[in-house]
Protein backbone atom coordinates (compact mmCIF):
# COMPACT_ATOMS: atom_id res chain seq x y z
CA UNK A 1 0.00 0.00 0.00
CA UNK A 2 1.61 3.25 -1.18
CA UNK A 3 0.88 6.11 1.23
CA UNK A 4 1.30 9.77 0.26
CA UNK A 5 0.80 12.68 2.65
CA UNK A 6 -1.56 15.26 1.16
CA UNK A 7 -2.73 17.36 4.10
CA UNK A 8 -6.12 19.05 4.13
CA UNK A 9 -6.76 22.15 6.24
CA UNK A 10 -10.36 21.06 6.76
CA UNK A 11 -10.56 19.46 10.19
CA UNK A 12 -11.05 20.24 13.85
CA UNK A 13 -10.85 18.68 17.31
CA UNK A 14 -13.03 15.75 18.25
CA UNK A 15 -15.60 16.46 20.97
CA UNK A 16 -14.40 15.90 24.52
CA UNK A 17 -14.47 12.22 25.31
CA UNK A 18 -15.21 11.16 21.73
CA UNK A 19 -13.19 8.49 20.00
CA UNK A 20 -13.19 6.96 16.52
CA UNK A 21 -15.73 4.15 16.88
CA UNK A 22 -17.14 4.13 13.33
CA UNK A 23 -15.40 3.72 9.97
CA UNK A 24 -17.30 5.34 7.10
CA UNK A 25 -16.58 4.49 3.46
CA UNK A 26 -17.47 6.89 0.64
CA UNK A 27 -16.92 7.21 -3.06
CA UNK A 28 -15.60 10.54 -4.27
CA UNK A 29 -18.37 11.03 -6.85
CA UNK A 30 -16.30 13.39 -9.01
CA UNK A 31 -15.09 13.05 -12.60
CA UNK A 32 -11.45 12.31 -11.72
CA UNK A 33 -9.20 11.67 -8.75
CA UNK A 34 -7.57 15.04 -9.31
CA UNK A 35 -10.92 16.81 -8.96
CA UNK A 36 -11.62 14.95 -5.72
CA UNK A 37 -8.20 15.51 -4.17
CA UNK A 38 -8.33 19.20 -5.01
CA UNK A 39 -11.74 19.60 -3.39
CA UNK A 40 -10.80 17.66 -0.25
CA UNK A 41 -7.83 19.98 0.26
CA UNK A 42 -9.57 23.24 -0.65
CA UNK A 43 -10.30 25.35 2.45
CA UNK A 44 -13.24 26.97 0.69
CA UNK A 45 -14.93 23.59 0.20
CA UNK A 46 -14.96 22.80 3.92
CA UNK A 47 -14.99 19.06 3.26
CA UNK A 48 -12.33 16.45 3.96
CA UNK A 49 -11.68 12.84 4.86
CA UNK A 50 -8.91 11.12 6.70
CA UNK A 51 -7.84 9.20 3.58
CA UNK A 52 -8.51 8.85 -0.13
CA UNK A 53 -7.81 5.61 -2.00
CA UNK A 54 -7.11 6.02 -5.73
CA UNK A 55 -8.01 3.42 -8.35
CA UNK A 56 -4.40 2.20 -8.61
CA UNK A 57 -4.30 1.58 -4.84
CA UNK A 58 -2.41 4.73 -3.88
CA UNK A 59 -3.59 6.05 -0.50
CA UNK A 60 -3.54 9.78 0.27
CA UNK A 61 -3.51 10.83 3.93
CA UNK A 62 -5.33 14.10 4.55
CA UNK A 63 -6.29 14.43 8.22
CA UNK A 64 -4.69 12.88 11.34
CA UNK A 65 -6.86 10.13 12.79
CA UNK A 66 -7.16 11.91 16.13
CA UNK A 67 -8.82 14.89 14.43
CA UNK A 68 -12.40 15.34 13.24
CA UNK A 69 -12.56 15.31 9.43
CA UNK A 70 -15.59 16.74 7.64
CA UNK A 71 -16.90 13.85 5.55
CA UNK A 72 -20.25 12.66 6.90
CA UNK A 73 -22.44 15.77 6.80
CA UNK A 74 -25.91 15.53 8.31
CA UNK A 75 -26.06 11.91 9.38
CA UNK A 76 -26.73 9.54 12.26
CA UNK A 77 -26.20 5.97 13.37
CA UNK A 78 -27.86 4.15 16.24
CA UNK A 79 -29.75 7.34 17.07
CA UNK A 80 -26.65 9.51 17.50
CA UNK A 81 -25.61 12.40 15.29
CA UNK A 82 -22.22 14.09 14.81
CA UNK A 83 -20.86 11.08 12.98
CA UNK A 84 -17.79 13.14 12.07
CA UNK A 85 -16.95 13.45 15.76
CA UNK A 86 -16.84 9.69 16.27
CA UNK A 87 -15.59 8.28 12.97
CA UNK A 88 -12.78 7.84 10.50
CA UNK A 89 -13.71 8.70 6.90
CA UNK A 90 -12.22 7.06 3.80
CA UNK A 91 -12.96 8.37 0.31
CA UNK A 92 -12.63 5.87 -2.54
CA UNK A 93 -12.04 7.29 -6.01
CA UNK A 94 -15.01 6.50 -8.27
CA UNK A 95 -17.03 8.84 -10.51
CA UNK A 96 -20.20 7.76 -8.73
CA UNK A 97 -23.73 7.64 -10.03
CA UNK A 98 -23.57 11.16 -11.46
CA UNK A 99 -20.41 10.79 -13.57
CA UNK A 100 -20.34 7.14 -14.67
CA UNK A 101 -20.46 4.75 -11.75
CA UNK A 102 -18.28 1.70 -12.32
CA UNK A 103 -16.85 -1.30 -10.44
CA UNK A 104 -13.95 -0.73 -8.08
CA UNK A 105 -10.63 -2.14 -9.41
CA UNK A 106 -8.87 -4.99 -7.62
CA UNK A 107 -5.82 -2.87 -6.73
CA UNK A 108 -8.09 -0.28 -5.16
CA UNK A 109 -10.02 -2.88 -3.16
CA UNK A 110 -6.74 -4.41 -1.96
CA UNK A 111 -5.67 -1.02 -0.63
CA UNK A 112 -9.08 -0.29 0.90
CA UNK A 113 -9.00 -3.61 2.72
CA UNK A 114 -5.46 -3.10 4.05
CA UNK A 115 -6.21 0.47 5.15
CA UNK A 116 -9.46 -0.52 6.87
CA UNK A 117 -7.81 -3.40 8.73
CA UNK A 118 -5.08 -1.06 9.97
CA UNK A 119 -7.51 1.68 11.05
CA UNK A 120 -9.79 -0.81 12.80
CA UNK A 121 -6.84 -2.26 14.67
CA UNK A 122 -5.59 1.12 15.84
CA UNK A 123 -8.99 2.22 17.17
CA UNK A 124 -10.70 -1.02 18.14
CA UNK A 125 -13.48 -0.46 15.58
CA UNK A 126 -15.79 -3.46 15.30
CA UNK A 127 -16.65 -5.09 11.99
CA UNK A 128 -20.31 -4.13 12.44
CA UNK A 129 -19.31 -0.47 12.69
CA UNK A 130 -17.82 -0.27 9.20
CA UNK A 131 -20.52 1.49 7.18
CA UNK A 132 -21.22 3.26 3.93
CA UNK A 133 -22.14 6.90 3.63
CA UNK A 134 -25.58 5.80 2.44
CA UNK A 135 -26.11 3.86 5.68
CA UNK A 136 -25.69 6.94 7.86
CA UNK A 137 -27.41 9.40 5.49
CA UNK A 138 -29.97 7.32 3.56
CA UNK A 139 -32.14 10.26 2.53
CA UNK A 140 -29.39 11.96 0.55
CA UNK A 141 -26.46 9.62 -0.19
CA UNK A 142 -25.86 6.52 -2.34
CA UNK A 143 -22.16 5.86 -1.82
CA UNK A 144 -20.13 3.75 -1.99
CA UNK A 145 -23.01 2.10 -3.84
CA UNK A 146 -24.28 -1.24 -5.03
CA UNK A 147 -21.12 -2.12 -7.00
CA UNK A 148 -18.89 -1.90 -3.95
CA UNK A 149 -17.57 -5.31 -2.87
CA UNK A 150 -18.82 -5.48 0.71
CA UNK A 151 -18.73 -9.33 0.77
CA UNK A 152 -15.02 -9.32 -0.04
CA UNK A 153 -14.29 -6.88 2.80
CA UNK A 154 -16.43 -8.88 5.23
CA UNK A 155 -14.34 -11.99 4.53
CA UNK A 156 -11.36 -9.96 5.79
CA UNK A 157 -13.23 -8.88 8.93
CA UNK A 158 -14.08 -5.42 7.54
CA UNK A 159 -17.82 -4.93 7.87
CA UNK A 160 -20.45 -7.64 8.05
CA UNK A 161 -22.17 -9.68 5.38
CA UNK A 162 -25.40 -11.50 6.34
CA UNK A 163 -25.58 -15.29 6.06
CA UNK A 164 -29.23 -16.06 6.92
CA UNK A 165 -30.31 -19.25 8.60
CA UNK A 166 -33.67 -20.97 8.34
CA UNK A 167 -34.67 -19.27 11.60
CA UNK A 168 -34.38 -15.85 9.94
CA UNK A 169 -37.20 -16.55 7.49
CA UNK A 170 -40.95 -16.26 7.91
CA UNK A 171 -43.71 -13.70 7.52
CA UNK A 172 -42.99 -10.03 8.20
CA UNK A 173 -44.82 -6.75 8.54
CA UNK A 174 -43.88 -3.19 7.67
CA UNK A 175 -43.76 -2.38 11.37
CA UNK A 176 -41.27 -5.20 11.99
CA UNK A 177 -39.06 -4.03 9.12
CA UNK A 178 -38.98 -0.47 10.48
CA UNK A 179 -38.23 -1.76 13.98
CA UNK A 180 -35.39 -3.95 12.73
CA UNK A 181 -33.86 -1.15 10.66
CA UNK A 182 -33.88 1.08 13.73
CA UNK A 183 -32.46 -1.62 15.97
CA UNK A 184 -29.61 -2.25 13.57
CA UNK A 185 -28.72 1.44 13.46
CA UNK A 186 -30.53 3.09 10.56
CA UNK A 187 -32.74 6.12 10.86
CA UNK A 188 -35.81 4.05 9.99
CA UNK A 189 -37.97 7.16 9.53
CA UNK A 190 -35.65 8.58 6.87
CA UNK A 191 -36.68 8.34 3.23
CA UNK A 192 -34.91 5.46 1.44
CA UNK A 193 -33.73 3.77 4.66
CA UNK A 194 -34.69 0.32 3.39
CA UNK A 195 -33.27 1.09 -0.05
CA UNK A 196 -29.97 2.02 1.60
CA UNK A 197 -29.99 -1.26 3.50
CA UNK A 198 -30.53 -3.10 0.22
CA UNK A 199 -27.82 -1.07 -1.52
CA UNK A 200 -25.34 -2.32 1.09
CA UNK A 201 -26.57 -5.79 2.06
CA UNK A 202 -28.85 -6.93 -0.81
CA UNK A 203 -27.74 -5.04 -3.94
CA UNK A 204 -29.52 -7.44 -6.27
CA UNK A 205 -32.85 -6.48 -4.63
CA UNK A 206 -32.73 -2.67 -4.75
CA UNK A 207 -36.41 -1.85 -4.92
CA UNK A 208 -36.87 0.04 -1.67
CA UNK A 209 -39.60 -2.49 -0.86
CA UNK A 210 -39.41 -5.25 1.72
CA UNK A 211 -39.21 -8.81 0.39
CA UNK A 212 -38.47 -12.19 1.95
CA UNK A 213 -34.71 -12.20 1.28
CA UNK A 214 -34.15 -8.59 2.32
CA UNK A 215 -35.94 -9.22 5.61
CA UNK A 216 -34.02 -12.47 6.16
CA UNK A 217 -30.75 -10.57 5.83
CA UNK A 218 -31.94 -7.76 8.10
CA UNK A 219 -33.04 -10.24 10.77
CA UNK A 220 -29.68 -11.98 10.47
CA UNK A 221 -27.71 -8.82 11.12
CA UNK A 222 -29.83 -7.87 14.12
CA UNK A 223 -29.44 -11.39 15.48
CA UNK A 224 -25.67 -11.72 15.03
CA UNK A 225 -25.00 -8.27 16.53
CA UNK A 226 -27.35 -8.83 19.46
CA UNK A 227 -29.24 -5.60 18.83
Amino acid sequence: MRLIDLPSPNHGPRPDGARAELLILHYTGMPTAAHALSRLCDPAAQVSAHYTVDEDGTVYAHVPEDRRAWHAGVSSWRGLGDVNGRSIGIEIVNPGHEFGYRPFPAAQMDAVEALCVAVMGRHGIRAEDVLGHSDIAPARKEDPGELFDWPRLARAGVGLWPMPSQADGGPFSDDEVAELLGRYGYDAAAPRALLSFQRHFAPERMTGMADDETVRRLRTLVRVTGR
